[in-house]
């Protein structure tokens, strides 16, 4: 098959081992022989370094000296001496009794000190390369430190844009983030993890994290079995198929049950289902909160209860060293399972090959923030960003365009970085103002005024020299949207309108008659209200990262032609949420035929048929912009829908393909999707669910024809008995630009 043709989830195995399984096996065989029990409960220790003062260090180096520490999180380079990961390694290594190196892991998420697109912003790219290389560099930079493991891909499902971690999400969809997360995984393994510039993945956060209620962080989360199946586990599935090597467990309850305890997830589907063969770890004192969930009496409790569950590290807290030797005394937890445990630490260990490369491998001033990764960084900033409007082709911008710069956010290289920046500079990051001069070769052709002096500044005061600056421009660029602050952990929002007097702002720019074009730098998708009709084109930039100003300008420009679509449904405010696309039709569906609107009521006047329907009166039953859509500087025809055959057989696979035209003037890539319909099954299906896409690049009036091959096993669903299983019947499938539109067909399965 043409790699043109789809991208499909690898069956690959990343992780395997330079000997082979049986020596690495007996090996930890030889090793378990020679340890204690506290020995063996302090391989399952994580310490986060970065909570220790200098008064506990000499008492945490020695219980390293004692072989009772696995690793640590939030070692900073310099937190001892000027290399606190070799001294600590050292010492594991050269004076402990067994010589087990310790690893070392870090919030890389999306990027270490070269910092990319947060995830979301990623994964608009639709790219898995563009998502592969990133990680790459990451793991390239981190490991001169000696960082072997990131707490990364984080591929929750999430459809609600309140959620502050959706930022860190791949988006909505199954598919999408099932190749996107193998795409970061292979990134940060390689195909040989104990190269000394590899690093270990960790998907996160098992289980239904992305689907707490009402979006608040760490809330509960209701999954019904068949949903969790079909929507939630396939990303981690296609991981653990690629040789994911650790999974972190999620902080919430899952039908009422703690991640953190859940042995339904963590073994029975993990472990017994899926043969997973590598360590699980706790969230940040995931162990503990327990407690507070009300499951766990104690500490003792709590270790006794995520010990049986399948935790082998656990993160921060230190329950697993205070109570499992009694434990087992108690018959309570067994030493086998104290075993099972640690033999999955020292497998990935390793795997890593940190018996041969325990310390970092140094070389910093030759990886870190080269013009190498600081390039990558440009290209993935670029390829995130989702034209969402264009009125008149005001975009790209003209050199000679006399602009006024307006906005909170467009000269701010802190927070273009977004959430989760562990490592990342504002000293190394680029903004929107020095770019701009640079391309422009000084100020004369745009004047910069702030306007708000952040995002969430009420005050109205610096609203004068705005509209003064757009008077006196051709045209505005306005920045605005949320800092980083304002998304990641912790950090939901009940109101995703744009916070502070921007709306105000906006709208006073707006009558100036100018021409508007709205750059939007935020962790979620925001609500646009009047902003959008205010607007003659917008951007949405997401965080982009380190190299956001010199991206902007690009696409601005129109050196590059904006290529982004959105990886999750926009709504058009919070009432709407949660939305998404691949939803359930319901009995009584709205179309643009059947739906009614508050203003038509109040008016007495009915343009539709007001009978019953599932939309909102005061939103309509559409979204602000549906998954999978983006503008370029050109356009694009599609045409000559075929598909192979009109039936096919169970097992067999289905060949569909399309004409796709660039009929504009510029030489672009399209993101061509495939989506299909199970019209009656024995479950209510998705009115659409994404099963393919394809980029393609066209000059101007080239067309190509773009095939997609589907097999029926992609077709399969959970039904009622929990079999997954691909039933005979009739499906609709499309071809199309977004999960709205489309040319249209069918096809038959059958036995």
């Amino acid at each position: 098959m043409k790699k043109l043709l789809t991208y499909c989830l690898p069956v690959m195995c990343l992780g395997a081992p330079l000997a082979s399984a049986d020596a690495v096996e007996e090996r930890i065989d030889t090793l378990l022989e020679t340890m204690t029990i506290e020995q063996k409960v302090g391989q399952l220790a994580l310490r986060d370094f970065g909570t220790y003062s200098a008064e506990q260090i000499p008492a945490l180096k020695e219980q390293i000296r004692q072989g009772e520490v696995g690793g640590f999180l939030n070692v900073n380079f310099s937190s001892v001496n000027d290399n606190a990961f070799a001294e600590l390694q050292k010492i594991a290594v050269e004076e402990s009794p067994q010589g087990i190196p310790l690893i070392f892991g870090q919030d890389v998420i999306h990027g270490y000190e070269t910092i990319f697109p947060i995830p979301l912003g990623q994964a608009a790219s639709w790219n898995p390369e563009l998502v592969k290389k990133g990680a790459r560099i990451a793991a390239e930079e981190a490991t001169t430190d000696g960082i072997r493991w990131t707490f990364a891909p984080m591929i929750d499902i999430s459809h609600d844009p309140r959620w502050g971690r959706i930022a860190e999400t791949l988006g909505e969809d199954p598919y999408l983030a099932s190749i996107l997360g193998v795409a970061m995984t292979e990134g940060f393994q390689t195909d040989d993890p104990s190269r000394p510039d590899a690093m270990a993945a960790s998907a996160k956060h098992f289980i239904g994290y992305g689907a707490a209620e009402a979006g608040r962080d760490y809330n509960a989360a209701y999954i019904p079995e068949a949903r969790l199946r079909d929507t939630f586990l396939p990303p981690f599935k296609a991981a653990v198929d690629a040789g994911l090597m650790t999974i972190m467990s999620s902080y919430n309850t899952l039908n009422d049950i703690p991640a953190t305890a859940n042995q339904y997830a963590l073994k029975t589907i993990l472990r017994d289902e899926w043969g997973f063969d590598g360590f699980v770890v706790s969230d940040w004192n995931a162990v503990m909160e327990m407690l507070p969930h009300g499951f766990a009496r104690d500490a003792k409790h709590a270790a006794e209860l995520s010990a049986n569950a399948g935790i082998d590290f656990e993160m921060y807290t230190d329950t697993y060293q205070q109570h499992l030797p009694q434990l087992i005394k108690e018959g309570k937890f067994t030493e086998a399972k104290l075993d099972q445990a640690v033999r999955h630490m020292l497998r990935v260990k390793m795997r890593l090959g940190l018996w041969e490369n325990p310390y970092p491998r140094g070389n910093r001033e030759a990886v870190i923030l080269s013009d190498d990764h600081r390039q990558a960084a440009r290209e993935a900033a670029r390829e995130s960003f989702v034209l969402l409007k264009n009125d008149n082709s005001i975009l790209p911008l003209a050199p000679k365009t006399k602009i006024a710069l307006i906005g909170p956010l467009a000269n701010v290289p802190h927070e273009q970085l977004g959430t989760w920046i562990y490592n990342g500079n504002k000293e190394d990051s680029e903004p929107l103002v020095p770019a701009l001069e640079q391309y422009l070769g000084g100020t004369d052709s745009f004047t910069f005024v702030q306007g708000l002096e952040y995002s969430r500044d009420t005050s109205t005061k610096g609203f004068g020299k705005a509209v003064e600056a757009a008077q006196q421009a051709d045209v505005i660029v306005y920045v605005g949207g949320e800092e980083s602050i304002l998304s990641g952990e912790g950090h939901s929002r009940g109101d995703i309108a744009l916070p502070g007097a921007q709306q105000e702002l906006v709208k006073a720019l707006s009558e100036t008659g100018k021409p508007l074009v709205t750059v939007i730098m935020a962790g979620r998708p925001i609500e646009l209200g009047k902003v959008r009709s205010q607007s003659d084109a917008i951007m949405m930039a997401w965080h982009p990262g380190t190299m956001a100003g010199p991206a902007l300008v690009d696409v601005l420009y129109g050196e590059y032609s904006p290529v982004g679509r959105l990886p999750i449904t926009w709504p058009k405010g919070e009432g709407q949420i949660p939305i998404y696309y691949n939803r359930m039709a319901t009995g009584r569906p709205a179309t643009d035929d059947n739906y009614t609107l508050i203003g038509e009521i109040e008016q007495g006047v009915f343009q539709h048929d007001p009978g019953n329907s599932s939309n909102h009166l005061d939103y309509g039953h559409e979204p602000e912009f549906p998954f999978g859509f983006g503008l370029t500087y050109s356009e694009f025809e599609y045409s000559n829908l075929a598909i192979a055959k009109s039936r096919i057989a169970l097992g067999e696979t289905l060949k569909a393909s399309a004409t796709i035209k660039n009929t504009g003037k510029v030489k672009t890539t399209e993101v061509v999707q495939l989506y299909i319909r199970d019209l009656v099954a024995s479950r209510t299906r998705p009115i659409r669910e994404l099963k393919g896409f394809e980029r393609v690049t066209l000059a101007p009036g080239e067309s190509r024809v773009v095939e997609f091959e589907i097999s029926t096993d992609a077709l399969a669903f959970h039904n009622q008995k929990m079999e997954k299983v691909t039933e005979v019947g009739e499906f609709e499938l499309w071809i199309a630009k977004d999960a709205t539109s489309g040319l249209k067909g069918r096809f038959t399965v059958y036995e």
